[in-house]
């Protein structure tokens, strides 16, 4: 007797659960605590004096020295803080921009780059491709684009809240953080799961199909590579975590995917997030899409230069 609709419903969501929660566990191990530690640096404006010795640097990029603690924000957070930033330095729109798009590629290093690490890349490779790329795209940016006419402030972000309220708001923050990750996680491999059940992830990779060729991505990477695009890498890790733990991606197609979306990733929310600032939010989107397949394109080529040639005169025990 086949098993009904619900019973296959129902052993999805219990075979998806248990993973889900050991998933949202191990993340929540990683954001509060690097969460915390970003407000501390901010608070006692560590934040602030690290961009006083990068800033020379970024008027090279078109940007002034400001700039720099809304990268340096953005590689220990996330893209909300990045838009929270650039509303208190009030940047003219072409350098907002600029950094604006960098920053969509350098964030998050340390939750983020434990998930690349989890699924198969080399920490090391991942931080100096998504460092690489974030400057490739300023400098792109910056030629690019018109000049603008306004004369860019050179504003700090000032740090005189009470420390109570500063950590009674990030209390708040983090309750939500922590709440839509359980939630996300749990939904995202349930969805997985009952996809699988029913047949449907063949209906989703085929029209994927020449846009993963063109990205240089194997065909089994298509689905995390939507959920990476739809919602992220944090929120998007437990599918990944799941299909290298299943054997259903293996470690080298896996790390291909992340070539990708180490540079390429949440191109739905996170350039939205920019619209309130009045940017044109193309400029965010298809520069970050072009270095991303440049950086799988040239792993693959790294791949084939490292595999040996098997030859005719190879013996075969």
């Amino acid at each position: 007797m086949n098993p009904s609709f619900l019973q296959r419903f129902s052993k999805s969501v219990k075979l998806a659960l248990p993973k889900g929660i050991r998933t949202s566990w191990w993340l929540l191990k990683i954001t509060i605590p690097v969460s915390f530690a970003v407000l501390l640096m901010n608070y006692f404006g560590l934040l602030n004096l690290m961009a006083k010795v990068t800033g020379p640097f970024f008027h090279y990029l078109g940007l002034p020295g400001s700039a720099a603690i809304v990268l340096i924000t953005s590689v220990f957070t996330n893209i909300y803080s990045v838009v929270a930033v650039l509303t208190t330095l009030n940047l003219p729109v072409r350098e907002g921009i600029i950094i604006g798009t960098m920053c969509l590629v350098s964030h998050g290093f340390l939750i983020e780059t434990a998930v690349l690490k989890k699924t198969g890349s080399s920490v090391v490779r991942m931080l100096t491709l998504r460092l690489t790329g974030s400057l490739l795209i300023g400098l792109f940016l910056n030629f690019l684009l018109p000049v603008s006419q306004i004369v860019s402030s050179e504003n700090t972000v000032s740090q005189e809240a009470v420390f109570s309220e500063v950590l009674i708001k990030w209390l708040q923050t983090i309750s939500i953080t922590t709440i839509k990750i359980i939630v996300l996680v749990n939904l995202l491999l349930i969805l997985q799961r009952l996809m699988e059940e029913f047949g449907l992830m063949k209906w989703l990779e085929k029209p994927l199909q020449p846009l993963m060729k063109l990205f240089g991505l194997p065909l089994p990477t298509a689905f995390s590579w939507i959920v990476a695009n739809a919602i992220g890498l944090a929120y998007g890790s437990a599918i990944m975590i799941d299909q290298v733990e299943e054997k259903k991606m293996s470690k080298q197609d896996a790390d291909l995917l992340n070539h990708h979306i180490a540079v390429s990733h949440s191109q739905l929310e996170d350039p939205l997030l920019f619209l309130a600032l009045g940017y044109t939010i193309h400029w965010m989107i298809w520069p970050r899409v072009l270095i991303a397949m440049l950086a799988v394109w040239i792993r693959r080529l790294e791949l084939k230069l490292r595999t040996p040639k098997i030859t005719e005169k190879s013996v075969i025990s």
